[in-house]
């Protein structure tokens, strides 16, 4: 399997993603920059973290139109795998790759801290765990989608995380962000589009303390594998 990260100005998780899937899952992976106009064959394009184009206009707003996202836009159309995370799920939403957006925290507070999440949907088969600690880094990351919007994507299965507590309960107090539902990540409707706002690329080795996110990760490579190979 290869993977494309895509590297645009501002990017700041670029490294740790790269180092993640390399290092860590031991994958096959290439930086994009943000000018190119291929995505150079990859299986599995990520849109890491950070303040792409320094988050002028609204978070990601500016990368969704980037030389680059026509080749991404493409490639999911096409049934290929996108995952973005942070300003990558910014990116996918401003793009319109995923329903739903991304507007600034309740608190009107920059959150970073470990949260818990836990697994629905597609990713819950293999995420059995009550709760996952994964890392969060943002000022702009609650989700928000209309109430037929949300309707539609329960019924598909298009919620794949939600924050919760250490015990894997829902409480208001375990929201970073006050998103809806506390949706912490999400599918386009064929499951082939991710994104979420916590960065497991941030927990994928002991050395970091923590390998909750490797897991993640894990699940989501062996997912696009499944596809890729079927």
């Amino acid at each position: 399997m290869k993977v494309g990260v895509v590297v645009f100005p501002g990017s700041n998780c670029d490294q740790d993603m790269v180092k993640a899937c390399e290092t860590d899952l031991g994958l096959e992976v290439v930086q994009l920059w943000h000018k190119n106009a291929t995505i150079d064959g990859c299986d599995l394009v990520i849109l890491p973290g950070g303040f792409s184009y320094g988050d002028y206009l609204r978070s990601g707003a500016i990368a969704a139109i980037a030389a680059i996202m026509p080749a991404v836009k493409a490639h999911a159309e096409a049934g290929g795998f996108v995952l973005g995370v942070c300003n990558g799920f910014q990116i996918l939403t401003e793009a319109g790759l995923l329903p739903g957006a991304l507007v600034r925290n309740e608190s009107q507070k920059f959150r970073c801290e470990n949260i818990y999440l836990k697994a629905e949907g597609g990713m819950q088969e293999s995420l059995k765990k009550e709760a996952y600690k994964i890392p969060i880094a943002h000022a702009d990351g609650r989700y928000v989608a209309s109430e037929a919007t949300l309707a539609e994507m329960e019924a598909n299965g298009q919620i794949l995380f939600r924050y919760v507590d250490a015990s894997g309960a829902l409480a208001d107090s375990a929201n970073p962000n006050g998103s809806v539902g506390a949706i912490a990540g999400v599918s386009n409707a064929a499951g082939n589009v991710i994104g979420m706002m916590p960065h497991p690329e941030r927990a994928s080795n002991a050395a970091l303390g923590n390998t909750d996110g490797l897991a993640i990760l894990k699940a989501l490579v062996a997912l696009v594998g499944s596809k890729t190979l079927a």
